[in-house]
């Protein structure tokens, strides 16, 4: 059943025609001088909110022709004239503004498109199946028309298992996404090299901070931290490793249960420059059954507030997702953060689910 919206959204496409035929009635049968010329002619100003190009002049040469109709019984000739052409001005001037509009909104549609392709080559799509895992992502930016923002994450094998990241770099939006580029970037050369994830994990923070000193003072530093989750997963699918470097815990589900798998010992995140507060940071392994599911997230989940204050509960919010699919969890996830916020993007929010497959 439609609602109040499915209405308000019909009512520009119901409008040209309520104006035109106002016009007419309004021209034929209203007290002279009165001819209903200002609802003709703002027909097709109307009609091109919402009509093509082409349905817009038919709109504007029935009008013209409409008014010269309804006006021929109760006008002198050249009246009558002045009143078409009026009406054929205004008409070519509401052609014209919809010319404008089409052509801006072509370019902007290009611009975009252009724009998500190179956020996403910075931020490719994990593959959905990689050795024993089906994997599902999913991204909402804070900035209303980005692909990306703060947030990032990737997968790929590597001689040592499969590699996961998910981190979120200081800031968010657009001007976050130099940092997101070179963290990626950094990850995925190291990942094949790095023999264990506290090595992984000093070969990215010397990339960031590199790289920092590079671009430092110009208009695209990349000054800050960044939060990080390193995991990997042998071949056999059997543990997963975890090293946290101040991101927010990862979140086992098992049979059922969801267990948030906090850091024995808390990292600072990377690049901050003062190392390690517990001597060389701990990887912990937890095992990972068949069907089990990792879920990776950003603070964009885990700091969700709604209308109160209150921040939203995600093993609350994962229970009883056990038993979908690594999709279908992701988009249960993220509806439930949304509905919880009320639909405002508060930050960016990137969730990563890796299930084990039998």
């Amino acid at each position: 059943m439609g609602g109040p919206a499915d209405g308000l959204g019909r009512v520009p496409y119901v409008a040209p025609p309520l104006l035109l035929l106002s016009g007419v009635a309004a021209g034929a049968f209203s007290p002279k001088p009165y001819y209903g010329l200002p609802l003709l002619a703002c027909t097709s100003m109307v009609a091109g909110m919402s009509y093509s190009f082409r349905a817009t002049a038919l709109f504007a040469l029935v009008a013209s022709v409409a008014a010269g109709a309804a006006g021929y019984a109760g006008r002198e000739g050249a009246a009558l004239l002045i009143d078409v052409i009026a009406v054929l001005v205004v008409s070519l001037v509401g052609l014209w503004i919809k010319w404008l509009v089409d052509r801006q909104g072509r370019n902007l549609a290009l611009a975009l498109t252009v724009a998500e392709a190179a956020q996403r080559a910075v931020l490719p799509a994990p593959p959905t199946d990689i050795g024993p895992l089906k994997v599902a992502d999913r991204y909402v930016a804070a900035q209303i028309g980005a692909a990306i923002g703060g947030d990032l994450y990737a997968l790929q094998e590597s001689p040592f298992g499969i590699r996961a990241m998910i981190g979120d770099v200081r800031g968010k939006g657009l001007p976050a996404v130099s940092a997101v580029s070179v963290a990626v970037g950094a990850f995925r050369e190291a990942a094949e090299h790095a023999p264990t994830l506290h090595d992984l994990a000093d070969r990215l923070d010397r990339a960031l901070d590199r790289e920092g000193e590079r671009r430092r003072d110009t208009a695209d530093d990349i000054e800050g931290f960044v939060t990080a989750l390193l995991v990997q997963i042998p071949v056999t699918g059997d543990t997963v490793t975890v090293l946290n470097r101040g991101h927010p815990p990862p979140y086992l589900l098992h049979e059922g249960n969801v267990v948030c798998l906090e850091p024995t010992h808390p990292e600072l995140p990377l690049s901050t420059g003062l190392g390690s507060p517990n001597g060389e940071p701990v990887e912990e392994t937890f095992p990972f059954a068949p069907d089990d599911s990792l879920v990776l997230v950003t603070d964009g989940v885990t700091e969700a507030r709604n209308a109160e204050g209150t921040f939203f509960d995600v093993e609350r919010g994962l229970g009883g997702l056990a038993s979908r699919g690594p999709g279908a969890l992701a988009d249960a996830l993220v509806e439930a953060v949304t509905e919880w916020t009320g639909g405002q993007r508060q930050d960016d929010m990137a969730v990563l689910v890796l299930t084990r497959g039998r």
